[in-house]
């Protein structure tokens, strides 16, 4: 085993502080990787204040890592020493169940081990992230990364990307169709860069007036402000999808009044209860509700070739690892357009 410097919170709520963590010796199926940017999710700050429920602490947070291949086991074919790779939001799966066989690790039938806080199957404990000088990850939990992307622009799109990616992927969103992102964030102004580049009609949905001019810089042909009861009657009946990004709970039933018959809302943001949904907006239209969590390894990989092909990043502010706290702080005031990623370098 090797010490690394890293970030954690030692216990629940707290501010992270450096402390020294182990990573294993890279086994044979492994890669080592010396760690350069990490993106911050809103993820990372709901463990660190348990709000979910199961965190464990020391928590070291960060699934967005981006860095160098250092070491590969002999077993590793797919990676050799300097390549540019990045680790997402998954370190491990059991790799037999029906899910993994189909390329769907997010759903392993024996729980995904997610890249921190989860079971660590080689050195007990729990699972350390991101937020740290390396990590050694097994070889098919690691990604390659397009070349001509900025690189520390990279790391956002290993979770808000694959986020919204994947639900647009897998309801076949095309040019011709009427798509809309509800929610401009970290994963909507995602959405917004996706949908355009797969050539549908995209439509920004917000409670904000001034939030339109970044819509549309972001890829948006329109703007629709929720709130505008003669706006939201104008486009009623007129998606064909729309991509949820709200992190929290609410009253989904007017956006259901905006999807066509057969149309679709996909939830990825409210991992919590909703408001009661009216069963006759569903009914009248065959509309339908459905939630994705991240994509496979598969798709993940799908994503990134598709973001080199049409030069897709996230928008992203840098910092350095020390300000992390003040991040964390930023992240939930809304304050920053529209993730942070950490130089890694700086924690020395």
């Amino acid at each position: 085993m090797s010490e690394v410097k890293a970030y954690a919170a030692t216990e629940k709520a707290v501010d992270l502080e450096q402390i020294n963590i182990e990573r294993r010796e890279v086994q044979d199926d492994d890669v080592a990787i010396d760690i350069t940017y990490c993106g911050v999710c809103h993820s990372d700050i709901h463990q660190v204040a348990n709000d979910w429920g199961g965190s464990k602490y020391p928590l070291v947070p960060g699934h967005e890592i981006i860095g160098k291949v250092t070491k590969i086991g002999k077993n590793v074919s797919k990676f050799k020493l300097g390549d540019l790779v990045g680790v997402g939001c998954m370190v491990d799966s059991c790799q037999t169940c029906e899910p993994c066989k189909n390329d769907l690790e997010q759903f392993c039938e024996q729980g995904m081990t997610a890249t921190y806080n989860s079971v660590d199957k080689h050195l007990g404990g729990q699972t350390l992230g991101g937020y740290s000088q390396k990590i050694v990850v097994n070889k098919e939990f690691v990604l390659s990364i397009p070349k001509n992307l900025d690189v520390k622009a990279v790391a956002p799109l290993l979770c808000a990307g694959i986020t919204t990616y994947s639900p647009l992927n897998q309801w076949n969103v095309k040019k011709g169709d009427k798509v809309g992102v509800i929610g401009l964030g970290g994963l909507g102004h995602m959405g917004i860069k996706f949908s355009h580049a797969m050539g549908a009609e995209t439509v920004m949905i917000t409670t904000s007036e001034g939030k339109s001019k970044d819509a549309k810089k972001l890829g948006a042909d329109a703007v629709l402000i929720s709130k505008d009861k003669d706006a939201m009657k104008e486009h009623k009946g007129s998606f064909d999808f729309l991509l949820n990004t709200i992190p929290v709970g609410h009253d989904a039933n007017p956006y259901i009044q905006l999807l066509k018959i057969d149309g679709t809302m996909v939830f990825v943001g409210a991992i919590e209860p909703l408001d009661p949904i009216h069963g006759g907006n569903l009914i009248m239209g065959r509309k339908r509700l459905a939630g994705s969590l991240i994509g496979g390894i598969k798709e993940t990989q799908e994503m990134l070739d598709f973001c080199g092909e049409h030069n897709i990043v996230s928008d992203v502010e840098m910092i350095k690892m020390e300000e992390i706290n003040t991040a964390f702080n930023r992240v939930k005031a809304n304050d920053v357009k529209y993730r942070f990623v950490i130089e890694m370098e700086s924690l020395s």
